[in-house]
């Protein structure tokens, strides 16, 4: 049994998130340049790229698009920026685009606006003779980074010590993971969620074990766990940085859910206050949030669901509608641009885009555009045969639970 304490880190993309954060809704994209004057941590470019205006790295994108066809699809996370977003083939959230990642056979180069497990995804779903690029190979997330492998192994084997054959336990990672996590989770007859399908994942989970261990979002696991009528006193939550996650052998054998110590730094802005201020504001406001968000918000909220439930909510309402949005910025612009007729508002003044999101700027996207047309495949994203193998299965599981 491992019983070390280890030391808790916060990972560069959460401390990096404050640096574009701002009183106002202005994120246009600058140059590479005097974005990387923040003091950012991004994959470096030739300086030619850097210096490009984000007017002219557009026309270079529609040029290479063009010039490359049916060989490249791009795929786009709704967080993106806008100057990123506007070329993508394919938009959604990390579900969705596992879906077109998984459907797309004739492209021979999938170029992942997102940010890392994304495209590993992508790699582990698409054939052997696709290539799957990642624009700026320093995109990650801080909520996958904070659920790391040997970190996991460690919890597994402590709460499978504990529990032995009195229990049965299941594996549940969120998107949100590495690789390593998915493989672990399809090794040990788990499953991988998203936020649009961990309602019936955690059915599927309950159909086969007893007990979950569920990676890394705390937040989701006891929001979906909550809306299936487990009691809170049924959760706990599992501190890689104490030994038994922080808690006694008793303890862990009475949880019916075991949540890793893990959170999205844009969601957990969201808070009570901020709904108490919308409702106070706006007359007839509809409040609706991400289930990344703390528990409190969640229940205070009207509706709540994943970033496809969000835009199909605010699309299919009626024209004057209100609605105070508890989720990226990004997308709550677009969405406010698209619907004119319908008053769209992100709950937290205080606008901060997802840092990581953040870094696919359209320098990335055009520098691995121009690549493609010289023949050279840069940054491109490679899982290893066995985590591509068990990761898979841990996928497949996913697709196929509606």
């Amino acid at each position: 049994m491992v019983s070390k304490t280890k030391k808790p880190s916060i990972p560069i993309t959460e401390i990096e998130q404050s640096a574009f954060c701002q009183t106002d809704e202005d994120l246009a994209s600058k140059t590479l340049q005097e974005e990387f004057e923040i003091g950012v941590q991004w994959q470096k470019l030739p300086i030619s790229y850097m210096r490009t205006s984000p007017e002219q790295l557009s026309n270079n994108i529609q040029k290479a698009k063009k010039t490359l066809g049916q060989k490249l699809v791009i795929l786009g996370h709704h967080y993106q920026r806008n100057e990123v977003i506007q070329f993508a083939d394919f938009r959604g959230d990390s579900f969705k685009l596992s879906q077109f990642a998984a459907e797309q056979k004739e492209a021979e180069f999938i170029v992942f606006c997102g940010v890392h497990f994304m495209a590993e995804t992508a790699d582990i779903l698409s054939t052997p003779q696709q290539k799957v690029i990642l624009p700026n190979m320093t995109a990650g997330c801080s909520m996958s980074d904070m659920a790391q492998k040997d970190d996991v192994l460690d919890c597994w084997e402590d709460i499978n010590d504990v529990i032995g054959s009195k229990s049965s336990l299941i594996p549940m990672t969120y998107m949100n993971s590495a690789a390593a996590i998915k493989s672990l989770c399809g090794e040990n007859n788990g499953i991988v969620c998203t936020s649009s399908n961990a309602d019936a994942a955690f059915d599927w989970a309950f159909e086969r074990g007893d007990k979950i261990l569920f990676l890394p979002d705390q937040h989701l696991g006891r929001n979906t766990a909550y809306k299936k009528g487990i009691k809170l006193n049924e959760m706990i939550v599992w501190n890689p940085f104490k030994p038994l996650g922080g808690h006694t052998e008793e303890v862990l054998e009475k949880a019916k859910i075991i949540l890793w110590q893990g959170h999205c730094s844009v969601h957990t802005r969201f808070t009570l206050e901020q709904i108490r201020q919308a409702r106070e504001t706006h007359k007839d406001i509809n409040v609706i949030v991400h289930p990344e968000c703390t528990f409190d918000v969640v229940n205070e909220a009207d509706l709540c669901g994943s970033t496809e439930f969000i835009k199909k909510a605010i699309v299919d309402s009626p024209a004057g509608t209100k609605w105070a949005v508890g989720t990226e910025i990004s997308m709550v612009n677009r969405l406010a641009e698209e619907n004119p007729d319908k008053t769209i508002f992100c709950l937290d003044s205080v606008v901060c885009p997802c840092s990581t999101m953040y870094r696919i700027h359209p320098a990335y996207l055009s520098w691995v555009l121009d690549g493609l047309l010289e023949g050279v495949v840069v940054n491109q994203i490679q899982v290893d045969q066995k985590t591509r193998e068990f990761s898979r299965i841990a996928l497949e599981r996913m697709l196929s639970v509606v």
